[in-house]
């Protein structure tokens, strides 16, 4: 089962079934972060059969609907806190609701919970629980921890309150991943940042705590000891943000304007009119989950396939030889087909869109940064001089100023870095305002190394494992995934990245169980049975390797997670990140962070 499907069910049961009696029926109160969890988990009509009559917001005033109860399913801030308890302390001639149901989707600090406990508010609640989704399921094997400010405050090199604040909520977010899955993973982190260790140990307490106070079955099925958890921090590999991706949800998030994972565009109807439509970009599209991680010459030359036999089909013409202007007329004289042909003409859209970007200046990058982030050209051969590889595009006018850091980024790497009079001259050829010689320098907050210095050591590239590609201009393999594929095969480098407890470590590695029966399964966390006798979570045998990027996970990073799942059906592969990651908020990021403090977003 997918982690929106387990999430879903969770929100189903756990939330709304606990308190809803058959033929009673209970408003649902959520709040902006509550109601994308429902959105992305949940379709509207599973809600309402389950005795929701109406879905509203904490944040909007609401007229009184005294004789039904309310189902709160809000987070655990000051502003939904106070919302929750202005609904019954304002002097009001009917109560707002009947009766009050709460359920915080992660811990609720005590402070808050003691604005609770005003007599007119506490008279009214009937029950009250934690249900722990501290996170945001984005795809079916994808998460986000929906932290964007993380990557300034995680390496900031300013000790500060903010990140002290920052690493325990992180630390809270990810265990709720790991108990929302029924996992009690072997922890392991990267070694090379001791901040990643930190969090690392941070994860294990809230882990430990869940297991001793909530659920002392957790993680206790076949297989379930191999379940690891691997923390991550950006700067393991800083080439993937860098590089151009031609696969199709990498290059439509890069090179398009997506918006909350909506696309717009514009459109004409078969009688000439225009208009603008949108479209959500998720898993309940399913022509967009069997597209999302080809090439973008495969998806275009599917597409077409795809649009050409449904014409045919319908027997309203022979489509063969017809190219996608012309398959595109005769769609608008189909008016009947039209919402399935929306589904065709939505992907052909975005392929042309991508398209388009490429053939203007892209297509002039793409060899070149496979060549800086493989070392080597497509012939196989060492990169000798990079230099020579960049400075076209630096002259180059057209190309923009991010596409040329990138570029140089990739330059530095590969040059394992360069002297400043060198930096400074080639940000002059290639006309980068010095206001943007910090987005590269901060580069080194990572642990990359810019600025070359006398006598210090080379970092040596890491072995990366012979794959083969078809496509010259896709060379580039995230290093995530060599990582992924080590886990599963047991090889995975103790010493780059260590496990934090030497007992999970020999019980991941061989397999051993060594689980006594285990206590009574906490109802606050545990999910209802299912028709079967087991939950969602539980559903899946086997162990799972959870994956987590403080900085942000790449979309060439999640592709990675359903490629080795795929491979390898013995494991089952999760990802995610403090934020889904593109080149751009990538760039953003290093360029807002400095020496001079963190970020003062609230966490």
């Amino acid at each position: 089962m997918s982690l929106k499907n387990i999430v879903g069910q969770r929100i189903q049961t756990d939330v709304i079934d606990s308190v809803v009696k058959k033929g009673q029926w209970v408003v649902l109160v959520v709040d902006q972060q509550s109601m994308r969890v429902i959105s992305a988990c949940c379709k509207m009509h599973e809600i309402m059969s389950r005795g929701v009559t109406l879905v509203e917001s904490i944040e909007k005033s609401r007229q009184p609907l005294p004789h039904l109860d309310a189902v709160y399913f809000i987070s655990p801030t000051e502003a939904s806190v106070s919302a929750l308890v202005r609904d019954f302390v304002n002097d009001r001639s009917e109560p707002l609701y009947r009766a009050a149901h709460i359920f915080f989707t992660e811990t609720c600090p005590d402070s808050l919970f003691q604005k609770l406990a005003v007599p007119s508010v506490a008279r009214m609640i009937r029950s009250m629980k934690e249900v722990n989704i501290a996170f945001m399921p984005a795809e079916s094997r994808v998460f986000s921890l929906d932290s964007p400010d993380a990557f300034v405050n995680f390496f900031s090199t300013n000790p500060s309150r903010a990140r002290a604040l920052q690493a325990d909520r992180l630390a809270e977010q990810i265990a709720t991943v790991c108990c929302t899955l029924n996992e009690f993973p072997a922890v392991r982190f990267r070694s090379d940042l001791s901040r990643t260790r930190e969090l690392a140990d941070k994860v294990q307490g809230c882990l430990d705590k869940y297991k001793r106070d909530v659920d002392p079955n957790l993680g206790q099925a076949p297989g379930k000891s191999k379940s690891q958890l691997l923390i991550l921090d950006r700067g393991f590999d800083p080439v993937s943000p860098l590089v151009h991706e031609l696969t199709f949800q990498a290059m439509t998030y890069d090179l398009l304007k997506i918006d909350n994972d909506v696309f717009r565009y514009q459109f004409t109807g078969g009688s000439g009119q225009t208009g603008e439509r949108e479209c959500l970009l998720d898993d309940n599209d399913d022509l967009w989950v069997e597209l999302r991680h080809l090439h973008i010459a495969e998806v275009s030359q599917k597409v077409s396939a795809m649009l050409r036999s449904f014409v045919e089909s319908k027997k309203e013409t022979k489509g063969k030889g017809l190219n996608m202007r012309e398959l595109s007329k005769i769609i608008k004289k189909m008016p009947q087909y039209q919402k399935e042909l929306n589904r065709y003409s939505l992907h052909s859209q975005l392929a042309e869109d991508n398209m388009v970007r490429y053939k203007g200046t892209i297509e002039k990058l793409v060899g070149i940064e496979q060549d800086l982030a493989m070392g080597t050209d497509s012939e196989g051969e060492k990169v000798k001089d990079p230099m020579r590889l960049i400075v076209p595009v630096l002259l180059d006018e057209k190309i923009s100023k991010q596409d040329k850091i990138r570029i140089l980024l990739l330059f530095i790497i590969i040059k394992n870095g360069i002297s400043d009079e060198n930096l400074e001259k080639l940000m002059r050829h290639a006309s980068i305002p010095t206001s943007e010689t910090n987005t590269i320098l901060n580069m080194q907050h990572l642990g990359v190394k810019i600025i070359e210095e006398d006598g210090s050591k080379k970092k040596k590239r890491p072995k990366r494992r012979e794959r083969q590609n078809e496509f010259a201009l896709s060379r580039w393999t995230p290093l995530v995934k060599d990582i992924m594929e080590d886990v599963t095969e047991g090889q995975l480098d103790k010493d780059l990245y260590p496990f934090l407890r030497k007992d999970a470590q020999h019980a991941a590695l061989s397999g051993d169980d060594g689980q006594a029966s285990a206590g009574p399964i906490s109802a606050r966390w545990k999910f209802k049975p299912d028709s079967h006798g087991a939950s969602a979570a539980e559903s899946k045998s086997g162990p799972r390797l959870i994956i987590v990027v403080i900085g942000g996970v790449t979309y060439s990073e999640l592709r990675a997670a359903y490629e080795v799942s795929k491979i390898n059906s013995n494991w089952e592969v999760i990802i995610g990140g403090s934020e889904l990651l593109t080149p751009t908020r990538f760039l953003q990021n290093l360029s807002q962070l400095s020496d001079s403090g963190t970020t003062t977003q609230a966490v």
